[in-house]
């Protein structure tokens, strides 16, 4: 228990390190941008006398370091600031794009879990032969295929040639979920490419467990097929998976831009997109922060179920 709690806080300690690195290097990058959201506002042919009293009104005219310490000051009291060009706190532009980006996430890990799972034991079963091969040739090919143009490529045969579902998310509101057959094509690309690279790696675990001199040994004991492949071979095999899939949700969670920006669904991605047009510091700053604190989160519950299945992988750590 002292190993895991040392362990644990030098991981935190990493994760806010990160989190705060990408927060600085955000703030760097918008800084770096020509223009900002003084010139967004002012219009396409704007006065440089109404640019600098915008700038003024806004505060942008304050120096880089102070208007970030400002920022950072509020952030430690749970305030992510206003937006430059709408007033808005930047929680409620989270809270408006974070819904359809959760339930596109939700309803993708619904499928990715059992539907790559299953292709993975199924493909390590049946190991070099037809099976194998079928499984690991179609997953190789479908993961080379960018999400943008599997995306537009489902678009043109599925919803414009053949008619079956909507191309995108415009007209049917904010409940995406009362219009099931608007998510069909988001989800099936999201889908793609996490489906492949997850049952690659229960595949590849699968067969190492299944060598492994423990459930040789299980065999001569006579324990049935079934109860050796899902009770004993599959736990020890879940640990790459698990990384891959905390990083997978880390994806969906924070806003699949590619696929949010070809069908049109007002998610987090959309937000981001937005944000960035607009030069929108606050809204960009806290969007980094969300990421951040999603990706450290996640990934420290992937590494703690490794450290709890394979301890020793805790000491590298």
């Amino acid at each position: 228990m002292t190993g895991m709690r040392s362990w644990l806080i030098r991981r935190l300690l990493l994760g806010a390190g990160q989190t705060a690195a990408v927060v600085l290097l955000v703030f760097a990058l918008t800084e770096a941008l020509p223009g900002d959201a003084a010139v967004a506002l002012a219009g396409d042919q704007p006065d440089p006398a109404r640019i600098s009293a915008i700038r003024e009104a806004m505060h942008l005219d304050r120096p880089a370091v102070e208007r970030l310490g400002a920022w950072a000051a509020g952030l430690l009291h749970g305030d992510l600031g206003n937006s430059l060009l709408s007033g808005r706190p930047v929680s409620s532009y989270l809270a408006d794009g974070f819904g359809p980006t959760l339930l596109l996430a939700a309803l993708t890990l619904l499928l990715l879990v059992p539907f790559a799972g299953g292709l993975g034991v199924l493909a390590a079963r049946y190991e070099g032969r037809l099976v194998d091969r079928l499984i690991s040739g179609v997953t190789l090919g479908v993961y080379a295929v960018p999400e943008f143009a599997f995306g537009v490529l489902l678009v043109t045969v599925v919803a414009l040639h053949l008619g079956w579902l909507p191309p995108t998310a415009v007209g049917y509101g904010g409940d995406l979920l009362a219009h099931p057959a608007v998510l069909v094509l988001p989800v099936l690309v999201l889908l793609s490419r996490p489906v492949c690279s997850l049952a690659r790696l229960v595949r590849a675990g699968m067969i190492d467990a299944l060598a492994a001199p423990y459930i040789a040994q299980a065999r001569r004991y006579g324990i049935p097929g079934v109860r050796i492949r899902y009770a004993h071979a599959l736990p020890n095999a879940l640990a790459p998976a698990a990384q891959q899939l905390a990083r997978t949700v880390d994806w969906l969670l924070c806003g699949v831009i590619v696929v949010e920006a070809l069908f049109v669904i007002p998610g987090l991605g959309t937000v981001l997109m937005n944000a960035v047009a607009e030069r929108d510091v606050p809204v960009l700053q806290g969007l980094a922060v969300v990421f951040a604190g999603t990706a450290v989160v996640l990934n420290l519950a992937a590494d703690t179920v490794v450290f709890r299945c394979t301890p020793r992988a805790g000491v590298a750590a």
